[in-house]
């Protein structure tokens, strides 16, 4: 009787310790992510959604939230990262003549690649830079990305993977990779 006791305790305790952990991921301060001119972004001029700052802040800050998680993975102790984004074009178009109805459909084809261009510094805990530059993040191939692949129930899935890909092959280097 008693051996059977013990795990249900356990399990109980896990339980409640698993309850009163919050469930919100940890914001990372090594990171910033500005957004520059988001009103001129590719999908902003050619998006047929009517609310067009409540689309375009939704998905921003969902891809802003995703930077700051992945890079901060790859930055040592002390260091800080700053990106600007300055154009998102989400993979996928609108096409016309889909009927009216279909104004707010974005079609995903391989024609329509997601593009991201930024501008990132990496800085050391005294303030001395240690990388940056600017890039044109491109996947001609997203539909065949295992990366994003793996997260086919995101809707921002294909500009995320182009955001793994970047910070694993840009930021990998610096020292604390991989934390």
């Amino acid at each position: 009787m008693k051996s059977k006791i013990v795990p249900l305790l356990v399990s109980m305790l896990f339980v409640a310790a698993c309850a009163t952990t919050p469930l919100q991921p940890s914001r990372p301060e090594n990171v910033t992510v500005t957004f520059e001119h988001p009103e001129n972004f590719t999908d902003v001029k050619d998006s047929f959604t009517g609310s067009l700052d409540k689309v375009r802040d939704g998905y921003l800050e969902d891809l802003a939230d995703h930077i700051k998680e992945n890079a901060s993975r790859f930055l040592g102790d002390g260091q800080k990262l700053a990106v600007t984004i300055t154009d998102v074009d989400m993979a996928g178009d609108f096409e016309p003549g889909r009927g009216p109805s279909a104004m707010d459909i974005r079609v995903i084809k391989q024609i329509y690649p997601p593009r991201i261009n930024l501008g990132f510094k990496v800085t050391d805990a005294a303030g001395a830079t240690v990388r940056e530059g600017t890039r044109q993040l491109r996947n001609l191939d997203f539909m065949n990305d295992p990366v994003a692949t793996m997260r086919s129930s995101e809707t921002l899935r294909y500009e995320k993977a182009l955001i793994d890909n970047w910070t694993r092959d840009d930021l990998s280097g610096l020292a604390g990779a991989q934390k």
